[in-house]
């Protein structure tokens, strides 16, 4: 049985501690940390920047999956690689020219996905699959953590998985699943086809964030 991966949002976690965020995240056997970068543009909402990034970089070897909400993606990209990361997720909506974005990204030797919309068509992405090693699908709209998760993802995820498969890449691109990931729903999303699961409130606003995040990895 292939496990799940998990991709805590230290978005959900607490601010003034992320040093103990983090160690709990590690010694809990999470995956990924998952990164949301929101600029008050793209989204309503404001988070973190390459600064905090690499203070982070610093307290852990996790794979640091940075997943960029913003508008004019290309200025932020150089400055996150220095700071840490090793994957960047840009949003399809967010830019006119992706394949020129992947390529910048591509340039520092960095895994590169594409973020989008629930309202937003898969078949946008057709013409990129090739190029990306990870397609984000947000199960709710981006923005805010503790959001409810939309139903109608679990058959986008479905339909998403099935292309992929019949394009023969599917063990190349791995479907990653943002948005209202709870432990009650986390094996359905498994079993539409995702491969990472990334959770915030779901685990951080838990009694024992430790302990869940290792019951995600058992789904």
């Amino acid at each position: 049985m292939v496990m799940i991966k998990i991709a805590p949002s230290i978005l959900s976690a607490d601010f003034s501690d992320l040093k103990s965020a983090i160690a709990i995240c590690q010694s809990a056997g999470a995956d990924y940390l998952h990164i949301d970068v929101m600029d008050g543009h793209f989204v309503p909402n404001l988070t973190i920047g390459p600064v905090v990034l690499e203070s982070i970089r610093l307290k852990t070897d996790l794979f640091l999956d940075v997943h960029l909400m913003v508008t004019n993606p290309e200025q932020l990209i150089e400055p996150f690689v220095k700071a840490g990361a090793d994957n960047i997720t840009f949003h399809i909506e967010a830019i006119d020219n992706p394949v020129k974005l992947i390529e910048q990204i591509r340039s520092f030797n960095k895994q590169v996905g594409i973020s989008i919309k629930p309202g937003t068509p898969l078949k946008v992405l057709d013409q990129y699959l090739e190029k990306i090693d990870l397609i984000l699908i947000m199960s709710v709209e981006p923005g805010f953590g503790g959001q409810q998760y939309i139903s109608e993802s679990t058959a986008r995820i479905k339909k998403l998985d099935k292309s992929l498969k019949i394009l023969g890449i599917r063990k190349r691109v791995i479907i990653e699943v943002d948005g209202g990931i709870k432990l009650s729903n986390a094996k359905m999303v498994k079993e539409a086809g995702a491969d990472i699961l990334v959770a915030g409130s779901a685990i951080f606003n838990t009694d024992d964030p430790h302990s869940t995040i290792e019951k995600f990895k058992n789904i």
